[in-house]
């Protein structure tokens, strides 16, 4: 696997890299995102990618379930750096379609160590859903939970986003804006959801 990403590499030298290169030869000495983007690690979902951004215009965090933390140094200290030092004038929490984490809300993780402290992050966005929906009986009924809880869970981690002092006063001055976006693998499409 790893000759493969050699090989990979050497077909973008020669087909972005030396064609770009006064582009990447800027991005060797500074960095100017205007963009935080808090995202699934989720192979499927690649933030250049499915929004067509170049190399240098996205800061990007990503872990299992496109969570935030409200009590992790590794995602505050991210945080901290992109709104304070590289000034970015938008974060955005994006989730997406058949999502592993939040799927695994709804199974036994007793055996993981790590995975079910992490998705606990997540599990009041399912609580809300299932007080909303009542069970969900039927397949087109769990597909819409499956789905409720994604863009739930998105709202939720917008709420934890806006319990860090910096983003809160950031956004009450009007410097900062946070957005919630949906990512459908179906149909490769990005939805503003909040």
């Amino acid at each position: 696997m790893i000759e493969s990403f050699i090989e990979g590499n050497k077909i973008f030298q020669e087909q972005d890299f030396e064609r770009k290169k006064d582009r990447y030869m800027q991005l060797t000495t500074q960095q100017h995102p205007t963009v935080l983007w808090i995202g699934c690690s989720d192979s499927r979902v690649n933030p250049e990618r499915i929004t067509h951004c170049r190399a240098g215009e996205l800061f990007t965090h990503r872990n299992i379930g496109n969570i935030v933390p409200t009590h992790d140094w590794n995602f505050a200290t991210v945080l901290e750096y992109a709104v304070k030092h590289l000034k970015v004038k938008d974060i955005v929490i994006c989730g997406h379609s058949d999502c592993g984490a939040l799927n695994a809300l709804d199974v036994d993780m007793s055996k993981d160590a790590y995975i079910p402290q992490w998705i606990n992050n997540a599990r009041e966005a399912q609580i809300r859903v299932d007080a909303r929906l009542g069970e969900a009986k039927t397949p087109e009924e769990k597909a819409a939970r499956k789905k409720e809880i994604e863009y739930e869970n998105i709202k939720l981690q917008l709420e934890h986003l806006r319990s860090y002092p910096l983003v809160s006063l950031a956004e009450e001055k009007g410097c900062l804006h946070v957005h919630g976006l949906y990512y459908d693998l179906k149909t490769g499409a990005l939805s503003k959801i909040a």
